[in-house]
């Protein structure tokens, strides 16, 4: 982990739904956490390397405590099995200070929360910040079924449980949301909010943009990356502004690692494009972004990218290094 750490205890742990776990964190030396807002994330120093980003769930006014949840993908790259089967309570675990890409948007008249899954994490954090300033809001979770459902309880006994609308794939027809229309009939200064699995996501925004919603009023956080195509990559250059020096990028590797041999390290977290740890300015040449981090006007710009999987269109990108 490249920036400065936190060392919490891990104080509970409980099995919220079938796979996915939560972890509730202390400060190991018993004082109070650094303060975060609603949609924040940590990174966690899992092991073996492994530093994986999980947002905070917990009332967002909390100090004294994080909480975390952690699905058991089937799918992982090695984070969420190292959390379920390594950690317990009672151990300490290194962690960033809070940081948010995902922050609320306070001046929305109505905001829609849309969660799938475990995306239900920074959403749940936002639904309880949106009760406590007394907002128009509304959340809609979208699981196969109630048993993979996180923090039921919690929203039924808490207190905005009556804007909460479950959606089950092996439910009824009827319970199930129908994306279109639901987006249909929302108001021109709605803010929608979504998390979830990749595919997800993309069906809520692709959605949304189809129907004319500005990119200003959607806000959004991914936490993986989909699969990328390798197949027509190809090397290329990268020039260091303040020195000039000039290092090749080959085919199969990336601009951290190329800049790295020539004793230049760039801070990263997630390498897959999620977090933004890693930005940096381009001054010239046309990026290959390979990103989920930037929105759709950032990546026009092309005058910033993520060098931990992102290329180069151009045969050379100067970067403001």
């Amino acid at each position: 982990m490249t920036t400065a750490t936190l060392r919490v205890r891990v104080s509970a742990r409980r099995e919220e739904a079938r796979d996915i776990a939560s972890f509730e964190l202390v400060a190991a030396d018993g004082q109070a956490l650094p303060a975060f807002s609603a949609g924040a994330h940590i990174d966690v120093k899992v092991g073996d390397g492994l530093v994986r980003q999980y947002s905070l769930c917990n009332d967002s006014t909390e100090t004294h405590r994080y909480l975390i949840a952690v699905l058991k993908d089937p799918a992982t790259r090695g984070g969420s099995k190292a959390m379920h089967e390594r950690v317990r309570v009672g151990d300490e675990l290194e962690i960033s200070a809070p940081r948010n890409h995902f922050p609320l948007a306070h001046e929305a008249r109505h905001s829609v929360l849309l969660a799938g899954g475990i995306g239900v994490t920074p959403i749940l954090c936002m639904a309880e910040r949106l009760a406590a300033a007394r907002a128009d809001f509304e959340l809609h979770h979208c699981t196969r079924s109630p048993e993979r459902t996180a923090f039921r309880e919690r929203i039924a006994d808490g207190r905005f449980g009556s804007r909460v609308h479950h959606h089950f794939d092996d439910g009824p027809p009827a319970q199930k949301l129908d994306l279109a229309a639901f987006i249909a009939r929302q108001h021109s200064d709605t803010h929608l909010y979504v998390c979830g699995p990749k595919g997800f996501m993309d069906a809520v925004l692709n959605e949304a943009r189809s129907q004319g919603w500005p990119e200003t009023r959607l806000h959004y956080e991914f936490f993986a990356a989909g699969a990328v195509d390798r197949e027509n990559d190809c090397g290329f250059e990268v020039q260091v502004a303040s020195s000039g020096q000039v290092v090749a990028v080959g085919k199969d590797e990336t601009v951290v690692q190329a800049l790295c041999r020539i004793g230049i390290e760039i801070p990263t977290s997630c390498e897959q494009g999620v977090c933004g740890t890693c930005i940096t300015r381009v001054l010239e040449g046309v990026p290959d972004h390979k990103d989920v981090y930037f929105t759709a006007d950032e990546l026009a710009a092309n005058d910033q990218f993520t060098p931990c999987c992102s290329r180069s269109k151009s045969p050379r990108l100067v970067l403001d290094l």
